[in-house]
């Protein structure tokens, strides 16, 4: 099967190296395509640029359009010997932008990545020109499956043995076979995931060593958050929702009206919270947007960024 990069991107894919949020450098890797002013597509937790595949070619017409792999996910390096702590993609998001972009960027994210972006949008606002959320777990009080919960209660030990045994390469048709499964779950049409998507969406997985253990110990921060949250503890996601009001720059919140994991009134109560926002309610979509309805998605992206007047058609 052909690279998925070379056939998405000019350059293939390239390869940045950040300062993480522990201050140690890793390797991000990411693809561009486009020119003008840059738009970042960023994707949620377990996912990786693939995700995108439907809204670089369109959104391409009219910008300088970068996908990465956040650090652990995708085709980034995955460094197995440190623990990360809560908030480490914030930092690293607003290094990445820093290393790509000479000005503000767009930044139009999903899921675990558009709560990334909110949250960059209150500490570094200089770095975004206008932020388009889809489908973000800003308010929700649990992991939205019971897979997540299971893997966020296994210890890593445990991940990092069945990673460094391959497990998952060894049986790679029922790997690919169960997470098809659970990801036309989250699709309003299931018949619109193809075998190749299936074979790229689960490739890190099965071909990477790591993919798994980040994937958990993301996960693990996640419900730590939670807990936290529950338990009027200090915690990232109350800290994110209580400083909504002070994102200024110009949102578009995007939610799907049959979103099983987050439902379509937390969307409703981040529009109100958020002072410059505008929200669209997408007709017949699950959880995975930038799938299930990327023409309607990327067609709202274009007509958000022409109203805001960020750029000249």
């Amino acid at each position: 099967m052909k690279d998925w990069w070379q056939v998405n991107f000019p350059q293939g894919r390239q390869t940045l190296t950040i300062i993480d949020a522990n201050g140690y450098p890793v390797k991000i890797a990411y693809g561009e395509k486009g020119t003008g002013k840059p738009l970042i597509l960023l994707h949620g937790l377990g996912s990786w640029s693939y995700n995108w595949r439907n809204s670089i070619e369109p959104l391409s017409k009219h910008f300088r359009v970068i996908c990465f792999d956040a650090k652990g996910y995708g085709f980034s390096e995955k460094p197995l010997s440190r623990r990360e702590q809560s908030g480490h993609q914030v930092i690293e998001l607003a290094r990445i932008i820093q290393a790509l972009c000479d000005q503000p960027a767009v930044i139009v994210a999903e899921s675990m990545g558009a709560l990334v972006s909110l949250a960059l949008a209150q500490k570094s606002p200089q770095l975004i020109g206008r932020l388009v959320v889809i489908n973000a777990p800003i308010f929700t009080d649990r992991l939205p499956h019971w897979g997540m919960g299971l893997l966020a209660q296994t210890p890593l030990e445990i991940v990092h043995t069945i990673d460094s045994l391959r497990l998952a390469n060894l049986f790679a048709p029922l790997v690919r076979e169960i997470l098809a499964i659970e990801r036309r779950k989250v699709l309003f049409d299931p018949s619109m995931l193809t075998q190749e998507d299936v074979y790229w969406i689960t490739y890190p997985f099965i071909e990477l060593p790591g993919t798994l253990v980040k994937v958990a110990e993301e996960l693990q921060i996640a419900i730590r958050e939670i807990e936290n949250l529950l338990a009027n503890k200090p915690n990232m996601l109350s800290k994110i929702q209580s400083n909504l009001g002070t994102i200024q720059c110009p949102t578009l919140i995007l939610w799907g009206d049959q979103d099983s994991w987050f439902p379509v009134s937390h969307g409703e109560k981040l529009h109100q919270h958020l002072p410059n926002s505008r929200l669209q309610i997408l007709s017949n979509c699950n959880h995975d947007a930038a799938t299930g309805s990327f023409k309607v998605v990327n067609a709202a992206v274009l007509e958000f960024l022409q109203d805001t007047k960020f750029w000249e058609f």
